[in-house]
């Protein structure tokens, strides 16, 4: 196929099968995902579990535009634009924290946690038709949350979240009721990276696991019942697993690795009931949601595997989230997710499961990383820019519940999240 006439053809660039390498590479392209993605979609903050108390803040971005995350003392959680109304300094320079009070140390005007001017130093001087009632912090122009993670949008119109979430909402349940009341803290940290890639290669592939992580597959086959493998029995990601791509709409996909652990989920159940409490956790997941829906959930393991477009993954016990920085350059926040109301060892147990794989430390994370990079400088050389897509395409069905489903290692996820990238590049 030839090139593209223009590269702002966007729908062009995508096709049923392949897709042109300079989507990852063209830098004016990246200035247009920021503009009609990242500055008009539904993105993640995080959840309301990282701001537990009153005055808690954590100071992220939305899109490139600073914003703040915080807890008012009414409890009431908002999204504020990180930007003092009087020369635009930002407020808070620490990520996180604690106050009562917003200071602007550039002079000094103060606001509460609520989002309302409490003090301009020498006010009078601004005459008589300044009112402090004007002056608050500017709200981001839309937030919504979804059981506590907390979602915004620079557009000031566009389809709800709960339009935009549309199928994926069940999956967003599937990680908070591993829970038996449904709660989590995210208080724990969080793990970062950043590597020299474009943004969208952290997607979701069950095709590179057996090459890029050949060893930690090979540990699992060993391990039956250790750490991880409690989790992935055999090979998860061969065609004999029964586990599925699938593409839920609006560029949501996952990995579906329901299927192997349910056939699993009693040797799964085993392991938890020989740590101390874990009858306990088994019992109060069966009160709280009734024994078969208690069986599915313990077998999903609350590991939905699913990525929310366009920033937004939950994989194991980790809120994921991915902040493009340049066309090759994407920094990815990881924050362990502990389950409320559940005995110690089981979130022991998650925690660990988390630092045996992802982290500097852990046995395949930083793998990835490393792949990405290398896609990257691989995609430099242009003489045939086309990237090929198409494993699984003849074979892909649709579910019963509309979603696009194929094997774990095709190329489902890519194309589902792709055909959403075109539709938004397209949008004028």
């Amino acid at each position: 196929m030839n090139a593209p006439q223009a590269l702002s053809d966007y729908a062009h660039l995508v096709q049923t099968d392949r897709i042109h390498g300079s989507i990852y590479t063209d830098p004016a392209i990246f200035e247009q995902e920021m503009a009609r993605i990242f500055h008009r979609a539904w993105l993640c903050l995080g959840h309301e579990a990282e701001i537990p108390q009153p005055g808690d803040f954590r100071a992220t971005t939305l899109g490139r535009q600073p914003v703040l995350m915080v807890r008012g003392d009414d409890g009431q959680v908002r999204v504020f634009m990180n930007r003092c109304r009087h020369r635009g300094m930002t407020l808070c320079e620490d990520e996180t924290g604690n106050e009562k009070f917003l200071r602007c140390w550039y002079h000094g005007w103060v606001y509460r946690n609520t989002g309302e001017l409490e003090d301009v130093p020498l006010a009078n001087a601004y005459g008589a038709q300044f009112r402090r009632e004007d002056f608050g912090l500017t709200p981001v122009p839309r937030m919504e949350s979804y059981r506590g993670f907390v979602f915004a949008s620079l557009a000031p119109t566009g389809q709800s979240l709960l339009e935009h979430l549309g199928l994926a909402r069940r999956y967003l349940d599937i990680f908070l009721d591993a829970s038996p009341t449904g709660e989590i803290d995210v208080t724990a940290g969080v793990h970062r990276t950043r590597y020299r890639g474009n943004w969208k290669f952290v997607g979701m592939d069950g095709y590179h696991p057996h090459y890029t992580h050949r060893s930690v597959m090979d540990s699992w086959k060993r391990r039956p019942g250790g750490n991880m493998a409690n989790l992935h029995h055999g090979d998860p990601f061969s065609d004999e697993s029964g586990n599925l791509t699938r593409d839920a709409g609006n560029g949501h996909v996952l990995l579906d690795m329901f299927p192997s652990r349910l056939a699993h989920v009693d040797e799964y159940l085993g392991g938890i009931r020989k740590r101390p409490g874990g009858e306990d956790y088994i019992a109060a997941m069966q009160e709280a949601h009734g024994p078969q829906r208690a069986r599915e959930l313990l077998a999903w393991a609350g590991d939905p595997h699913v990525g929310i477009y366009p920033n937004l993954q939950l994989i194991g016990i980790q809120i994921r989230i991915i902040r493009p920085l340049a066309v090759d350059d994407t920094e990815v926040l990881m924050f362990p997710a502990l389950l409320k109301d559940v005995p110690p060892s089981i979130n022991e147990m998650r925690l660990r499961q988390h630092e045996s794989f992802y982290g500097p430390a852990g046995a395949g994370a930083p793998d990835d990383a490393e792949i990405f990079e290398r896609n990257q400088q691989g995609l430099g050389a242009t003489v045939e820019p086309w990237v090929y897509l198409a494993r699984g395409l003849e074979r892909e069905r649709q579910d019963t519940d509309g979603s696009i489903i194929g094997m774990p290692g095709d190329e489902t996820t890519q194309r589902g999240q792709l055909r959403e990238w075109k539709r938004m590049m397209s949008e004028a």
